[in-house]
């Protein structure tokens, strides 16, 4: 692809309920006490977490009642949209343009299901045209970010001077469950918060980065290390505890080959812009990628912040680096169900 589809803008949005860690602890550790006596044990994994305070649709108490497949349906159609229209109006203020500017809207989210999707649920408060090309993704989870900004500049590359706006958003705090508890759950619950994240991407308009590439490895035979479950009441988390393992043992191999393929090497990137699937995870890849502790600053920074987003976390701490001054070659990388690595490589402007 050539280096000339521009990053115009970028924006994210938080939903208004605030979880501060230490009080979802000991709520957590009062709700199961009983059902769950290993909670008490378990809950150290919120001290762990890295995560301070968090972001959620609904606040704490909601989570707390049994709540059907319908209700977290309905949370998810509304929060969902609410959140994708916030950020998506703010990246497209950032870029100058408005919604009838659009001509490509890709939207990534998988912590709900929406048919019609959330761009089409949206088109009238935003003022799509009606003939802006709509493409959906789902199933990519944590990797979204990366997966959709990828899939964005794919298509801004293919059609020239089309105005391509990506977006995702996930509700991960709706898998938050009640009805039956396991150690997975109370880590997720940990872990996990809600948000979104839009930009706004261009051929022949140099923004404040340039998209130079982007790659996709997907490991054979780990489908069990990520993802969700469905049943009667809604989503489940799937997280193995061998993620950061996994990440420490196969992700370099992984991300020499993405490089390669564009030409680059591991020395040649200034700066790896890592989604933080947790504080274990930071220091997996720390580790695996050779970045010497504490160099995925920016990324406890968001964790602490805002929890573990999955799809737009990335995005978040993309734009925290904006803020703070970026080198002139990243890597934005993000680990997702599969098991897959996505990585799109950034030039700045």
């Amino acid at each position: 692809m050539p280096p000339s589809v521009g990053l115009i803008s970028l924006a994210t949005a938080s939903p208004a309920h605030e979880l501060i860690q230490d009080e979802v602890r000991d709520i957590v550790v009062e709700e199961f006490r009983e059902r769950f006596p290993l909670v008490e044990r378990l809950a150290t994994v919120f001290d762990n977490a890295g995560v301070r305070r968090r972001q959620a649709v609904r606040p704490i108490e909601w989570y707390l009642q049994p709540r059907s497949l319908p209700e977290r349906s309905a949370t998810y159609l509304e929060g969902a949209l609410e959140l994708f229209s916030q950020a998506a109006e703010k990246a497209l203020a950032g870029a100058g343009l408005g919604g009838a500017d659009v001509d490509i809207i890709v939207t990534a989210s998988t912590t709900g299901v929406a048919t019609p999707s959330l761009e089409a649920r949206a088109m009238n408060r935003l003022g799509f045209r009606p003939d802006a090309a709509r493409v959906p993704l789902f199933g990519v989870g944590c990797a979204g970010g990366a997966t959709g900004l990828a899939l964005a500049a794919r298509l801004a590359a293919a059609q020239p001077g089309a105005t391509v706006l990506f977006v995702t958003v996930e509700l991960c705090t709706l898998a938050f469950r009640n009805d039956v508890v396991n150690a997975t759950d109370i880590v997720a619950t940990a872990l996990f918060g809600d948000g979104a994240a839009a930009c706004v991407l261009r051929t022949g308009d140099s923004g404040f980065l340039q998209v130079a590439g982007f790659a996709e490895h997907t490991w054979p035979d780990s489908l069990d290390i990520m993802g969700w479950r469905m049943d009667d009441l809604g989503l489940g988390v799937v997280l193995s505890q061998s993620v950061p393992s996994f990440v420490q043992k196969m992700l370099r191999p992984a991300m020499q080959a993405m490089l390669q393929a564009q030409g680059l090497a591991m020395e040649d990137i200034d700066r790896f812009i890592c989604h933080p699937g947790g504080a274990k995870v930071i220091e997996a890849l720390e580790g695996a990628l050779d970045l010497g502790q504490g160099a995925l600053d920016v990324e406890r920074e968001i964790l602490a912040e805002h929890g573990n987003m999955s799809a737009p976390t990335v995005l978040f701490i993309l734009d925290r680096m904006r803020q703070k001054g970026l080198p002139r070659r990243s890597a934005l990388s993000a680990l997702g169900p599969g098991f897959t690595a996505s990585t799109v490589t950034l030039l700045a402007a």
